[in-house]
């Protein structure tokens, strides 16, 4: 299997709400920012955060962002 094959089936696995909270992790906000836009508490958007970064296999919100740019979910 290829990294290109990797990712897609990452993006393929993250739930409508981790593509939103990733879409959102693009934007210059913190989480209680994100939280609060969502309806939902921060503990949930850290959740949500470590299971993005999990899925597509990054460390780091940059490394998230690089990622959703790539795969135009930003």
């Amino acid at each position: 299997m290829t990294i290109l094959e990797t990712s897609a089936q990452s993006a393929a696995t993250l739930t409508r709400r981790e593509r939103v909270v990733l879409a959102e992790l693009a934007e210059d906000v913190t989480l209680e920012e994100i939280a609060t836009r969502l309806f939902v508490t921060r503990n949930t958007v850290k959740s949500q955060v470590r299971s993005v970064y999990r899925k597509i296999g990054v460390s780091t919100r940059a490394e998230a962002v690089a990622w959703a740019v790539a795969h135009g979910i930003r």
